[in-house]
C-alpha cells in the first residue's frame, strides 16, 4: 500500500518489487531492483527516505525518517526481518541482521555488519567495515561497542547523546516528561489523518 503524506508521494523505480502488504508513506524514493517484502513499513515522517539500488528490505522491517533526521540507505544493503531504522544513514553493502535497532542520527559506514539484535544508538558513527556482535550495543562518536551487560558504561555514553532532547526537544529532567512527550509526538503523528492511499 502506498500513501501520500504531507503532500508527498512515494517514487518507486519500475524495476523494484514491493509486496502487496508493505506500507510506503510520503517522501520515499526506492531505487532500481530493490525488494520490499511483506509487512515492511517505510514512512517519511516529515523528512525524506532514499533507498538505493538492489536493496532488500525484509519482512516486518520498519524504516522511519523524521524532520530532523532523514534516512538514506545505500546500494546493495540487506535490511533483515524486524529491523528498525529511525532517521539514520546506512552506507553501501551494509548488512543489518534480524532484530537490529538503528536510532536517530546514526551513521553506518559501507560494508559494516550489525548482527542479530544488536543496537546502534542515537548519533553513533560506525566507520566502514565495522562489525557489531550479536546483541551488543554500539554507542557514541568516538565509537564504543559494548556487551549488553555493561549497562552503566552504555548509560554513561547515552546521557551525553541526549535522546529526549535530540529526538523530542525535551529535557530529560522535565517533571511531566512522558506527558509532554506523548502529547507532542501524538500531534505530529496525527498528521497521518489526512493521508491518502494512492494505489
Amino acid at each position: 500500500m502506498q500513501f501520500e503524506h504531507l503532500g508527498a508521494r512515494p517514487r518507486i523505480d519500475p524495476s523494484a518489487v514491493i509486496a502487496p502488504t508493505a506500507v510506503i508513506s510520503g517522501d520515499v524514493t526506492i531505487g532500481p531492483d530493490t525488494q520490499v517484502l511483506h509487512g515492511a513499513v517505510i514512512t517519511a515522517e516529515g523528512g525524506p527516505i532514499t533507498i538505493g539500488a538492489s536493496v532488500i528490505v525484509m519482512e516486518n522491517a520498519l524504516i522511519r525518517a523524521s524532520a530532523i533526521d532523514p534516512v538514506h540507505i545505500g546500494d546493495h544493503a540487506l535490511i533483515g526481518p524486524m529491523v528498525s531504522i529511525s532517521g539514520a544513514v546506512i552506507g553501501d553493502e551494509v548488512f543489518l541482521a534480524t532484530g537490529t535497532r538503528i536510532f536517530n542520527g546514526a551513521r553506518i559506514g559501507a560494508r559494516s555488519e550489525v548482527r542479530i539484535n544488536a543496537v546502534v544508538h542515537l548519533r553513533t558513527v560506525l566507520p566502514e567495515n565495522t562489525v557489531v556482535p550479536i546483541g551488543w550495543v554500539a554507542v557514541g562518536n568516538p565509537l564504543q561497542i559494548l556487551p549488553p551487560d555493561e549497562h552503566e558504561r552504555i548509560w554513561e555514553a547515552q546521557q551525553e547523546l541526549d535522546f529526549t532532547g535530540y529526538v523530542f526537544g525535551l529535557d530529560r529532567d522535565t517533571p511531566d516528561l512522558m506527558t509532554q512527550l506523548t502529547e507532542r509526538y501524538g500531534r505530529s503523528l496525527a498528521r497521518h489523518s489526512t493521508d491518502r492511499q494512492i494505489d
